[in-house]
């Protein structure tokens, strides 16, 4: 279906320059890293409202502990990876990594935080109850970038994007115990875990979606749009919004074969360069349908007006868009109910 405007984009005064985005469903806020500003963006999901910022210093990675409800992020100039409390918005404490932080994965069910150094060789490890380094995880390559974690095995999984493959790092020796090369997948970006199905779903600029088993041999590839960066996969229901090049591409993840096509979307806005990167994050139900995607866009219709950029609102069961390219456009859903 197409795609539909709602609540008017709300302004953000504040400099240019988005880059990741998480979302905390049970308490329904959105927190968006603004590099730019320095400083973790805090929005209501319900409407959009922009309700504070966080000074953290030149942040990338987002994560959220859903116990609760902290933030964690990087700060790329002390080389810190920070914990914040969105509620009292401060700072509560900072482990000191040596690298400048890119993604960021939280393992819930052991504590950990696991964070990419930017352009990098290193996978960082920290303690999130004492905020201390755990270890350090020496990684091949120079170009991490999206990282996930299996809830049951702990191993963390890891793309490589200047070599067209993804690793598998073992959480007790914190040691690669495994490299899968991903040859169909060029330029590796977005990387999900599906946790029953046991898939890795790995993404690539050349645009091929891949799903990889967790031995590491290839389930199936699928053809999307070019240029695709990030993607969210909902573990409830198998389905993952991938968005990139001006479009938005929902798939559901198939437990036999290759995952399939639920529908597309386009966004259109003048700002939108062939070389964005948009995330959709499944949030809520919706309507009597559990199994479909809610989806609204909010975009601004004229340029930004200095130090002014508009974070989108409207969110129903999808949510979690982020442009990587200097600006958070919008925040975008997509409804589409299975054939």
């Amino acid at each position: 279906m197409p795609l539909l405007t709602a609540i008017p984009p709300q302004p953000v005064p504040i400099f240019s320059g988005f880059d990741y985005v998480a979302v905390d469903t049970t308490r329904g806020r959105v927190y968006a890293a603004h590099s730019a500003s320095q400083a973790l963006t805090i929005v209501d999901a319900a409407t959009g409202k922009v309700l504070g910022q966080v000074t953290v210093g030149p942040l990338h990675g987002v994560a959220v502990n859903p116990a609760n409800g902290h933030v964690f992020t990087g700060d790329g100039e002390a080389h810190t990876i920070s914990e914040v409390d969105p509620v009292a918005m401060k700072v509560l404490g900072s482990a000191d990594v040596g690298g400048t932080i890119d993604a960021i994965a939280y393992d819930p069910s052991n504590g950990r935080i696991y964070a990419d150094e930017d352009d990098g060789t290193h996978m960082y490890v920290v303690d999130a109850k004492t905020m201390k380094p755990i270890g350090t995880v020496d990684l091949p390559g120079h170009k991490p970038e999206y990282l996930a974690v299996d809830p049951v095995t702990h191993d963390v999984y890891q793309n490589i994007a200047n070599l067209s493959e993804f690793v598998v790092v073992d959480a007790t020796t914190l040691k690669v115990k495994r490299t899968v090369p991903t040859p169909d997948v060029k330029g590796n970006h977005p990387l999900q875990y599906d946790a029953a199905h046991k898939h890795v779903l790995v993404g690539g600029q050349n645009g091929t979606l891949a799903a990889y088993d967790a031995a590491g041999k290839l389930v199936g590839k699928t053809k999307i749009q070019a240029r695709v960066d990030q993607c969210d996969l909902d573990q409830s229901s198998h389905l993952m919004a991938c968005a990139g090049s001006g479009q938005i591409t929902v798939l559901r993840d198939n437990a036999t074969g290759a995952p399939r096509i639920v529908s597309r979307g386009k966004v259109t806005t003048r700002h939108t360069r062939s070389q964005s990167t948009t995330r959709v994050r499944e949030f809520g139900r919706s309507g009597h349908n559990p199994t479909a995607i809610s989806c609204r866009v909010s975009i601004s219709a004229r340029k930004p007006r200095p130090h002014e950029e508009r974070v989108g609102a409207g969110f129903a069961r999808a949510i979690r868009t982020a442009h990587k390219e200097r600006r958070l456009r919008s925040i975008v859903a997509l409804r589409s109910r299975p054939s």
